[in-house]
């Protein structure tokens, strides 16, 4: 029984063999044939297909490089710098504008030869004329009792007076003004007030008139102001105006 199960694998598997290698094909009996011959025809010659081993050290050797955005090559070549702090400016010289007078020809004349050694530009002499001033007048009288006797009415009638002063001497200054229409206005004022023999003269007529300006003093031209001290006539500097 055994042999008999033997032979008849034995005739399996020679038939087997013989129909999977078309042997049996004369008789219809073969498997069928697997192709794809429109896969051949788009083969470009395809005889010189080669198979190549590929060697892992060399592979990681020769890996091309991670592409780099140019962002990241900015970040990259970027190393930051400190911020450099500006110096701090040196303070500025406090310098003032002092100015003095107001001078007549004479003086400024003075003043002048006294300003000659001082920096050049340091100083000018700014014109400034000095207006006229008038007076609303009374006098002159003949003696000095006259005049008293003079004050006492004026009082009585409650009229402000003063010297007149210079050459009006022997006489009463009842006021002085800037112009001429403003005294004549304060004479009519005093005649309601009973004042008859009063009048308005000139007291002084407009004259030029010279401002000593020094526009940027500092400490070191302070110390050289010493030599205007005797040609200002009395006159102290002062800040400008």
């Amino acid at each position: 029984m055994l042999r008999l199960a033997v032979i008849v694998l034995l005739l399996a598997n020679a038939g087997y063999y013989a129909w999977s290698q078309g042997l049996l094909r004369q008789f219809g009996y073969a498997p069928q044939e697997q192709s794809e011959p429109q896969r051949m025809n788009q083969q470009i010659r395809p005889e010189t297909l080669q198979i190549l081993k590929v060697n892992p050290s060399k592979t990681s050797s020769a890996a091309p490089p991670t592409p780099t955005s140019p962002s990241q090559a900015t970040a990259a070549n970027y190393s930051p710098t400190p911020a450099s702090t500006p110096a701090a400016p040196a303070p500025a010289e406090s310098a003032e504008c002092l100015q003095a007078g107001v001078f007549d020809e004479r003086q400024a004349e003075v003043l002048r030869t006294a300003a000659a050694g001082l920096p050049s530009g340091s100083w000018m002499l700014e014109p400034t004329p000095v207006p006229g001033r008038w007076m609303v007048y009374m006098g002159r009288f003949d003696d000095v009792e006259t005049l008293d006797r003079k004050r006492a009415e004026l009082r009585a009638r409650k009229v402000d007076h003063d010297r007149a002063g210079g050459t009006l001497e022997l006489g009463l200054s009842l006021g002085r003004f800037a112009s001429k229409e403003a005294a004549e206005r304060e004479l009519a004022n005093l005649g309601n007030k009973g004042v008859r023999t009063a009048r308005v003269i000139q007291e002084r007529a407009e004259s030029p008139g010279f401002t000593l300006r020094l526009s940027a003093v500092n400490d070191a031209l302070r110390a050289q102001l010493d030599v205007l001290r005797t040609a200002m006539a009395g006159k102290t500097l002062r800040t400008c105006g």
